[in-house]
């Protein structure tokens, strides 16, 4: 890693952990959104590991619902975490400027989704079945491009969870996801020890993030910054998709 890169990664993961500890999601989101402007994919889905990984494991074993959750979302969190290691097979087999714009484009689909906030109705009849479907699609999706909340986010706000158990789902979701990502990458030979050593660097300003930012969250209520975050992941993903056109 480049020394120079040093103040930019800092600067994110800081921001990142931030929108986080305010909404509870968006470490992983922003970071690569980010990051991946001014790296290769590959690399910025190797850096937010660390950062990544601990923080929403913080996530996943507050609130006191964890046995609860994942008794009820397991045939959801085992496709959408088996899959990764699919989508990981197949990042090699992909020019990397496609699998860009597909992330800018899954940001994008993250950020209309929310803005509008679109929250389909789902039987429980169907819980099962549509949670399988989505689980293998949002695991194979992170193996390709680093990102977890598309369309595995959008599931579970459609369960009408209430806010504490749908933040604490999200936790769980995306810590699973970051540990098949890293297993994924290590595997096929792209997790190197100075990336892992870079990510780990990222883990101080994401947590000093989240300490601030939860502190933020008395100040504004939970719409306002919906529109706030959801607009600047929908500017993220214009971003990358323009990048990735010219």
């Amino acid at each position: 890693m480049d020394y120079e890169l040093i103040t930019p990664l800092t600067l994110t993961f800081f921001l990142a952990g931030t929108i986080k500890g305010i909404a509870g999601l968006g470490l992983p989101t922003v970071s690569l959104g980010i990051l991946s402007l001014v790296l290769d994919l590959e690399t910025a889905m190797a850096l937010l590991l660390v950062p990544s990984f601990a923080t929403n494991l913080w996530q996943a074993l507050s609130g006191g619902n964890i046995g609860i959750l994942l008794r009820r979302l397991w045939p959801f969190l085992l496709p959408a975490t088996v899959t990764v290691w699919l989508g990981a097979a197949l990042f090699a087999q992909l020019q990397p400027h496609w699998l860009e714009a597909m992330l800018g484009i899954l940001l994008l689909l993250y950020a209309i989704a929310g803005l509008t906030d679109l929250r389909p109705p789902l039987q429980n009849a169907y819980e099962r079945p549509v949670g399988v479907l989505c689980g293998m699609v949002n695991g194979t999706l992170t193996g390709l491009t680093g990102s977890f909340v598309f369309p595995g986010v959008m599931f579970l706000h459609a369960l009408r969870l209430d806010r504490h158990q749908f933040v604490q789902s999200m936790g769980i979701l995306f810590t699973l996801s970051t540990l098949a990502l890293a297993l994924a990458l290590q595997c096929h030979g792209r997790l190197t020890p100075s990336l892992g050593l870079s990510s780990a660097l990222g883990l101080f300003p994401a947590l000093i993030g989240m300490v601030i930012g939860s502190h933020i969250r008395h100040l504004l209520t939970e719409a306002q910054f919906r529109r706030v975050f959801f607009a600047c992941v929908l500017g993220l993903g214009l971003a990358i998709v323009n990048s990735t056109i010219w």
